[in-house]
């Protein structure tokens, strides 16, 4: 195994194997920016070109690409408040205060080094993983998919702000909309209203990006200045950024093995990854004060997640042809077009190539944060250009994700009905991450509930990984209640001793 490792690397710094990656990371950086496009339209769209590679050469080119949209797509959401990914989302809730504070350029250095950190994470995870990973992967069925997305539902009060009441809701709203569209089970309309264009749902990227991005463009209108309200400083605080990665490093850890947990189950949204993460961050915090408004850990967690999933959604992709996420069933297309079994085969015979997806994976991203770093200074000054001359691009790239996601006029039409909630969310105190998790949630619960209670009845309920993540989830509900009644009455007794 240790030889068939070395050899991995040596193969993808092959002249023409290098430079094939290098094109896939430009174009992957291309993807990340531009909203709504997504790695897996952007791998399907390349897959006509891997033809006449050899294998090591054509996953150079593919998951060059792959490995580096989840980490440029941190970019825009942080600027300018617009998810360059469904994954990116998260990202959001304090990388854009921080911009708005003149700290882009640290916000940016931590998104980019914690993505980094989790990348290796995630890729050293999959070679770690292939000798134990059939009995793990095989163990998981519709029941425990169930338990797990309970589990993220219940951190939906971490994601609640001050108001509980207000989060639940607002997350109950995000279920509510996820049963737009066809019904799993019997194929009935719910909701569509007679619109053909809601047969498939709401559109989780427009709903994204018109719900996150709209109102920080409006606020941007109706304020007149740029994004950044003080002046950014020198590298805008790059440096500063990357330092933190390694004084939460704990943190980043933390959130990458959460990454790359959701990343190794199929059919877990890597969404799901970045909200828990998110969620952790919080509760791991005792002052959580600073969260929503432009705290660095909240920026540390979602980056972490972002790309140590990728890593671990090739595990059961290549050990069993299962893909771990929507771009690695595409991937799967690669395997058919080059001739290999995903199976037995890629951990005995094709062990080698299948040691290089880690190290195309870690490599891509080392070239992606070093080029980002160099040119970060550029990309954090433009949180200061005057606002008026942004808004038109930034109105574009938002009905530019929403039309690009589905290739339907009607997709940009939920951007703007989104936009709307989303500012009417903002001025009512409302917050707006539970309704995306409710929307990211919704169908999975569903689904896996029908076919779980259909298969086992009740009795999936006493399932050994159900009952553990559910003790997880009782935990993740009283936990932050129990540390607040115990802060408080810590500062009772200090009160008293005075």
């Amino acid at each position: 195994m240790f030889e068939a490792f070395i050899t991995g690397l040596l193969q993808v710094f092959d002249q023409t194997t290098f430079l094939l990656m290098v094109i896939g990371i430009f174009l992957g950086f291309i993807v990340g920016i531009l909203p709504g496009i997504g790695s897996p339209g952007a791998v399907a769209l390349m897959l006509p070109f891997i033809f006449e590679m050899d294998p090591v050469q054509a996953f150079a080119f593919l998951l060059g690409m792959y490995a580096v949209t989840g980490t440029t797509g941190d970019i825009t959401s942080i600027l300018f408040g617009v998810p360059g990914e469904v994954v990116s989302t998260a990202t959001i809730i304090d990388g854009h205060p921080m911009a708005k504070k003149g700290e882009a350029g640290r916000a940016l250095g931590a998104a980019l080094m914690s993505s980094l950190v989790g990348a290796i994470v995630g890729a050293f995870s999959l070679a770690a993983a292939i000798p134990i990973v059939t009995p793990l992967v095989l163990s998981f069925k519709s029941p425990e998919f169930f338990s797990l997305a309970i589990l993220g539902i219940c951190f939906l009060a971490a994601l609640s702000g001050d108001n509980k009441l207000k989060g639940v809701l607002a997350g109950g709203l995000g279920l509510v909309l996820s049963t737009v569209g066809l019904d799993y089970q019997e194929n009935i309309e719910r909701y569509t209203f007679g619109l053909v264009n809601l047969w498939e749902g709401l559109g989780l990227i427009a709903a994204a990006v018109g719900l996150f991005a709209v109102p920080e463009i409006v606020e941007l209108w109706v304020k007149g200045s740029a994004i950044a309200e003080t002046k950014v400083g020198k590298l805008g605080g790059v440096w500063q950024g990357v330092k933190d990665t390694f004084i939460h490093i704990g943190l980043t850890v933390r959130c990458s093995m959460i990454g790359t947990f959701f990343g190794l189950v199929p059919g877990v949204s890597a969404a799901l990854s970045q909200w828990v993460s998110y969620a952790h961050a919080v509760q791991s915090t005792r002052d959580r004060s600073g969260f929503g408004k432009g705290d660095v850990r909240g920026v540390l967690g979602p980056g972490a997640a972002n790309n140590s999933g990728i890593g671990a959604a090739m595990i059961p992709t290549v050990a069993f042809g299962v893909p771990g996420s929507a771009t690695t069933a595409i991937l799967l297309g690669a395997f058919i077009i080059q001739g290999l079994q995903p199976g037995p085969k890629m951990l005995t015979e094709h062990l080698a190539l299948t040691f290089s997806f880690v190290w195309l994976i870690v490599i891509s991203n080392i070239i992606t944060v070093v080029l980002c770093l160099l040119f970060l200074n550029h990309l954090a000054k433009i949180t200061q250009v005057r606002g008026s001359l942004l808004i038109p691009a930034l109105f574009m790239l938002i009905y530019l994700a929403g039309f690009a996601n589905t290739g339907s006029y009607f997709a940009m039409t939920t951007t703007l009905v989104f936009g709307v909630m989303g500012v009417v969310m903002v001025n009512h105190g409302w917050p707006r991450p539970p309704l995306v998790l409710g929307l990211v949630l919704g169908s999975l619960v569903e689904r896996n509930l029908f076919i779980s209670y259909e298969i086992y009845g009740l009795w999936f309920l006493t399932r050994p990984i159900v009952m553990v993540t559910f003790g997880v989830a009782l935990v993740v509900i009283f936990l932050p209640g129990l540390q607040d009644w115990m802060a408080k009455r810590a500062k009772l007794q200090e009160d008293l001793g005075a």
